[in-house]
């Protein structure tokens, strides 16, 4: 048995039925366990005639990255997140992009990191982050500890988002209001058929949490997830935009986004970007107000403009944004029209130092190609002393930027996102001392958590599909293209 499995805490939402089995009201499923027996997610269990989860407090490695790479684009653009991610799923996508720790039986115990709730908080704290960012896999299953997280954070004054397919009860929701801020749902289609064959979930649920999280006043930004010659067609476009405006608001942001190969669906191609353009262009035309599009780039589709008078409010490239025209309540400065922005004031600027000492520092660097626009840096302290490691861009001009600063405490191991900000840069550089560790983690899409570094399977050949490849399946995508 995996070291993970080895410890649980008890989980929320139970039911205990007769001859010691147990009914778990988390997720729609309502799954019934006999003593020993795990849940549809892997990671809730019944032990001792008790539901238990088995993944409080395990995680992949936190990691700071900005909010957009949450699709979310309407709540205080360029905001720096702390992304916590955890390990099993209430769903099984056929395209799942964090597959090898949304499915726990593949969970390898290199890939799980062990937190506590104030453990989350102070790294937060200390790193001058605001937003704690519930994500990756899927925060449904890690459900006690978000919770627990998430109100520890209100009280320090964080903020909580929360990425979600949202396959969770209405009872669950409610336990959830009183912490979070921000949900951004991923709506993955409009036809039950669909969800049936492709994520082994039912779209009524989901349908009915969204609406109960937008009616509560949350901030709401929906995201669908444009399947190649199976979803990325204006049919599937319209039925979002119709669901988001009968349902929701005109206000809403939508997010189409760019799929890549992953899991069981490799033997394709990612999404056409001209089958994206349209999807958007379908969004608007229905009146939708913020329709965006996700994992392109080179397009001014993820930048925001004013439905009034057409000026650039944020300009994004990937996942950096840069606000040019926005007030203090997210208006338009030009016309004053309403944007529909949430904004937070302004945070503290990262450190920078012009000039670092090169002596005993090593060096490392990662050139950006093809769909390789990200990457995720980690760093270890493994002195008893603080210490400071360095990254930043380079340019193809030559432009030397000023080193940001990451400040480690002893014995403390954090990870970061590099990203790229801008059509001529060549990639990042990240300068630490002997006595720091690191590795980098080439990043598929905004959606894709890495396992595996650089250092260990090399540059990617290919980036349609990340490694490592799920091995067998690839006859599922002819079938479903047939299903459909």
């Amino acid at each position: 048995m995996s070291r993970w499995r080895e410890t649980s805490h008890p989980a929320s939402l139970e039911e205990i039925l007769d001859n010691g089995s147990v009914r778990c009201h988390l997720s729609p499923r309502n799954c019934v366990m006999k003593e020993g027996q795990h849940g549809f997610c892997g990671v809730r269990a019944n032990r001792g005639g008790r539901l238990v989860s088995l993944n409080y407090g395990k995680s992949v490695h936190a990691t700071e990255e900005t909010i957009e790479t949450e699709a979310v684009n309407h709540y205080s653009p360029g905001e720096r997140i702390l992304s916590m991610g955890n390990i099993g799923c209430m769903m099984n996508c056929s395209y799942c992009h964090n597959w090898k720790t949304s499915q726990a039986k593949y969970v390898s115990d290199r890939d799980v990191y062990y937190y506590t709730p104030e453990g989350v908080v102070e790294m937060a704290l200390r790193h001058g982050i605001r937003c704690l960012s519930w994500t990756y896999n899927d925060p449904v299953v890690w459900h006690e500890f978000v919770r627990d997280t998430a109100k520890l954070g209100q009280e320090a004054g964080l903020i909580n988002l929360y990425k979600s397919a949202f396959y969770i009860t209405a009872e669950a929701v409610e336990e959830l209001l009183p912490y979070i801020d921000i949900f951004s749902i991923s709506v993955k289609s409009m036809d039950p058929v669909y969800y049936r064959q492709f994520t082994k979930g039912r779209l009524e649920p989901v349908l009915e949490a969204t609406k109960q999280v937008f009616k509560a006043g949350k901030h709401v930004e929906v995201s669908t997830l444009m399947i190649t010659d199976i979803s990325d067609n204006e049919t599937s476009a319209r039925q979002v935009a119709e669901w988001v405006l009968t349902e929701l608001d005109s206000t809403v942001p939508v997010h189409y986004v760019r799929f890549h190969p992953d899991y069981r669906m490799r033997d394709t191609i990612r999404t056409p970007v001209p089958r994206l353009v349209r999807a958007r262009e379908v969004g608007l035309e229905m009146g939708l107000e913020h329709v965006y599009l996700g994992n392109v780039y080179d397009t001014p589709f993820s930048n925001t403009y004013c439905r009034g008078c057409g000026a650039e409010l944020v300009s994004r490239y990937g996942l950096n944004a840069q606000t040019h025209g926005l007030g203090e309540t997210g208006e338009c400065l030009k016309c004053g029209r309403d944007a529909h922005f949430k904004l937070m004031p302004p945070n503290a600027p990262v450190p920078t130092v012009d000039e670092i000492s090169h002596d005993g520092l090593t060096v490392k660097s990662l050139d950006w190609h093809g769909d390789i626009r990200s990457a995720h840096a980690q760093v270890h302290n493994t002195s008893d002393d603080t210490m400071k490691i360095y990254h930043r861009r380079r340019h193809m001009s030559g432009e030397q930027e000023p080193w940001k600063v990451v400040t480690l405490a002893p014995g403390e191991s954090y990870r970061f996102i590099l990203a790229k900000g801008k059509a001529t840069e060549v990639g990042p550089e990240v300068a630490l001392p002997p006595t720091c560790e690191s590795n980098l983690h080439e990043v598929f899409d905004r959606a894709h958590f890495p396992t595996l570094a650089v250092e260990e399977i090399g540059i990617a050949e290919r980036d349609i599909a990340p490694l490592p490849h799920f091995e067998g399946g690839q006859h599922v995508v002819k079938l479903l293209r047939e299903a459909v």
